[in-house]
């Protein structure tokens, strides 16, 4: 399974995903302080996941035209170049619009990753590839968003935009390597297009699954430094970096698992750890680190076995569509929840609110109920 473009494709994910993840709880904080308070924090996070989405949804388009390489390359572009001019955006509407530009990166990158290592990696070993990968881009979260914090403080926010602008860039000397198989031309002609999966019952029911999960995973990103302060392992920081560590274990765990038995059978056990340590968050102390284990684990089992799920309810062909529809409920539910979090905060406080999306996520229990394997 880990042959050199395996390999390679891990890496650059890693490099990527660390610049995302080194700025995604800087970002938010970056504009409260300009001035945005909690709504200008949750619209940073909207328009980044905003952009990501409206360019996930031409993905399967875009690959279609100009393949994995090419789309990747532009993808790291995108995610780091803008990076650097965060520092010269005093208020918040330039803000937003480096923002914007980054999501369009992201929106790529993330897309081809997914897509490139279900068609690198041998079909019986799909799921451990697939939790690999995982591995690769959500080990960014066991220190990035803490770090990230963390140079804040000690050394302003010039340096950590640097380093978030620089890192998806170190991939890019990577991509000649990976060669695989272009991706067929048949999504250009709508068929196979983001819409036309999303109308499939079996995939709008794994895609508002876990843009549910999502949802509160932007919540959290986005709110959680706001909602507990001071520092040490009873912090913000702290919280974010269980989350990261028990998500990580947890999604390559789910990984094998789904190799040698039925995925779906993780759904509901995810979502409840979910809920609880949803509830627990906003209270601080050992409530704020019970409920960031819980939440990182059923976050990561979530993460996945959806993956998991969608690609196994798509032919060869659609990859690139299995690929988007899951990385836009991904996107689009952290965005959602960043967006509407931030008002519905500023009216009830942070322990309502995060109450709230926890009985949003039980809800999507009904979701598994419904959902069988498409024949």
């Amino acid at each position: 399974m880990l042959t050199r473009p395996v390999v390679l494709l891990i890496l650059v994910a890693f490099a990527a995903l660390f610049g995302f993840q080194l700025l995604l709880s800087v970002v938010p904080m970056y504009a409260d302080e300009a001035g945005g308070g909690s709504s200008g924090a949750g619209l940073a996070t909207a328009a980044f996941m905003l952009s990501t989405v409206l360019t996930q949804i031409q993905m399967p388009r875009i690959l279609g035209r100009y393949g994995y390489r090419r789309t990747l390359a532009a993808g790291l572009l995108f995610l780091g170049v803008p990076a650097f001019s965060y520092t010269y955006a005093q208020t918040i509407s330039p803000i937003l619009a480096v923002t914007l530009l980054r999501g369009v990166g992201f929106g790529v990158v993330t897309v081809v990753f997914a897509a490139l290592v279900v068609e690198l990696a041998p079909p019986e070993r799909r799921g451990e590839a697939l939790g690999l990968l995982g591995i690769a881009i959500t080990l960014p979260t066991i220190f990035c968003n803490a770090l990230g914090l963390w140079m804040v403080g000690r050394f302003g926010y010039e340096v950590v935009f640097l380093l978030g602008g620089a890192a998806p860039l170190a991939g890019l000397g990577m991509i000649p390597g990976i060669r695989s198989a272009s991706p067929t031309r048949e999504d250009e002609e709508g068929e196979n297009g983001f819409f036309a999966g999303l109308a499939r019952a079996p995939l709008r029911r794994i895609f508002l699954l876990f843009a549910t999960t999502t949802m509160a995973a932007g919540v959290i990103v986005t709110f959680l430094p706001l909602a507990v302060a001071g520092s040490g392992a009873f912090s913000a920081a702290g919280a974010l970096l269980a989350i990261g560590i028990t998500s990580t274990a947890s999604r390559w765990w789910a990984g094998r698992f789904g190799d040698r038995g039925d995925p779906r059978s993780l759904l509901a056990p995810g979502l409840l750890a979910c809920a609880i340590g949803m509830v627990c968050l906003p209270f601080g102390g050992i409530p704020l680190m019970v409920g960031a284990v819980l939440f990182g684990i059923g976050f990561g089992l979530l993460q996945n076995t959806t993956l998991i799920l969608m690609m196994g309810r798509v032919s060869k062909s659609e990859y690139g569509l299995g690929s988007t529809l899951w990385n836009a409920a991904f996107d689009a539910g952290t965005g959602i929840g960043a967006f509407s979090f931030g008002f519905v905060i500023s009216a009830l406080g942070f322990s309502w609110s995060f109450s709230i999306c926890s009985l949003l996520l039980a809800s999507a229990l009904l979701l598994v109920l419904l959902d069988h394997p498409p024949k």
